[in-house]
């Protein structure tokens, strides 16, 4: 169409820098390095671990002890109290709030202008440069987009109004002017905190919106939502609700067990699902062609560390850099981000299918990471074999039984 014609006009210098990551991506990744150290240098952080005399990623390394969430939650409770300069420089106003697998019953974490700026608004547009690069003739630039999300509430220290919330409303709350009217629904409705509601409002919308093009959010919700336009409108699918529907942005989970069911609830023989990794710490990796695995983005103000999995339970981790891994295996991920997540293990574990450029997949937990035999049992396995099962019995997951979990995160 011609606005995919203007957008890879536009975007050509873009394009030819992201196509860098194939033969210059230590060097891009060092870039991202030393930016960071240089903001951190005069933070609480920084000032610890002297980051001013901090001269080398083996320094970093060596300095800097890996962090899990309860090493680095004094200092966000710091932050969180209004404090300034604690993590990342000045006052951090968002925080994440991030059900994991720690000792916490919630983490949350710090969201910075430059992390939301440069790395989760950075990888929104990226996400539609590479699909409409995909599919030229494609309508999402003239269509309306559809996400769903959590809420937000805020909460006041001294004179320092701050909010907390799921990453999605964060990131819904500070769009741009020019995104907010490509959206659907209101910021209103996007952001409700009380889940049913929410999703009645939600599913009336979209009835009515017969432009929406894309859809965006975790599997299991949107299946909760779908299921609700039908219900409502007495539909066999939702291309007759949505005929202009062409493709899914999911995230969150593995995919596989939810593919057949969300087709055949869709409808559409040529809908697409595109994947990413979009999470509360940061937007680190999403498919960039059809029917390949994830690349890894290397610019986003994220710097990354492969710990192998034989290196969770040691003193001293060792970790690699992206020139040092190696194709078929898993590692944790370790990350240092513009919002001053420091050497953080992020609590996730990725595959490597590709090493130029980099690309990944989301193989499990690192809590959910079975080793006691040498098996090494990771949840991509246990998920591979629920959607084998499914396919040889002809079951499906039922989506409906994820709505308490919805209603939890929200």
């Amino acid at each position: 169409m011609f606005l995919a014609r203007i957008l890879k006009f536009l975007t050509k210098n873009r394009m030819n820098f992201l196509r860098r990551y194939a033969h210059h991506g230590v060097s891009i990744q060092h870039e991202q390095w030393r930016y960071l150290i240089k903001k951190g240098t005069n933070t609480s952080f920084g000032k610890k671990y002297h980051f001013d005399q901090i001269l080398s990623v083996k320094e970093f390394k060596d300095r800097v002890p890996i962090h899990a969430y309860e090493d680095l939650a004094p200092y966000i409770e710091r932050m969180m109290a209004g404090e300034d300069n604690v993590l990342w420089p000045g006052c951090i106003s968002w925080f994440s709030k991030s059900s994991g697998t720690t000792n916490a019953k919630s983490k949350f974490i710090p969201v910075s202008k430059e992390a939301l700026h440069n790395c989760h608004y950075k990888g929104g547009k990226d996400l539609y440069l590479f699909y409409s690069h995909e599919y030229p003739n494609t309508g999402i630039l003239s269509g309306l987009s559809l996400a769903l999300g959590g809420s937000i509430t805020k909460f006041k220290v001294g004179h320092k109004i701050m909010e907390k919330g799921d990453i999605s409303a964060i990131i819904m709350k500070n769009l741009p002017f020019w995104i907010v009217r490509k959206r659907t629904p209101s910021i209103k409705i996007a952001l409700m905190s009380e889940w049913e509601s929410k999703l009645e409002k939600i599913a009336q919308d979209a009835i009515n919106k017969k432009r929406i093009s894309d859809i965006s959010g975790v599997p299991s919700w949107m299946l909760i939502l779908l299921n609700r336009i039908l219900e409502k409108t007495g539909k066999k699918n939702i291309a007759e609700v949505l005929p202009n529907l062409e493709v899914f942005f999911h995230g969150g989970v593995n995919f596989s067990p939810y593919r057949a069911q969300l087709q055949k609830i869709i409808g559409k023989n040529d809908m697409h699902f595109w994947e990413t990794y979009n999470a509360s710490e940061g937007f680190f990796a999403m498919q960039n062609e059809q029917d390949k695995d994830m690349l890894l983005m290397l610019d986003y103000g994220v710097f990354y560390e492969f710990m192998p999995l034989s290196e969770l339970s040691s003193e001293k981790p060792k970790t690699l850099g992206i020139s040092e891994v190696d194709v078929d295996k898993n590692y944790a991920l370790v990350i240092s981000t513009n919002a001053g997540l420091w050497r953080y293990l992020i609590g996730d574990t990725v595959f490597v299918t590709s090493l130029n450029p980099l690309r990944i997949k989301i193989s499990g937990r690192t809590k959910n990471f079975i080793n006691t035999f040498g098996e090494e049992l990771m949840m991509d396995n246990a998920q591979k074999a629920l959607s084998y099962a499914c396919e040889k019995t002809d079951a499906i997951i039922r989506g409906q039984q994820c709505a308490a979990s919805m209603a939890d995160r929200v």
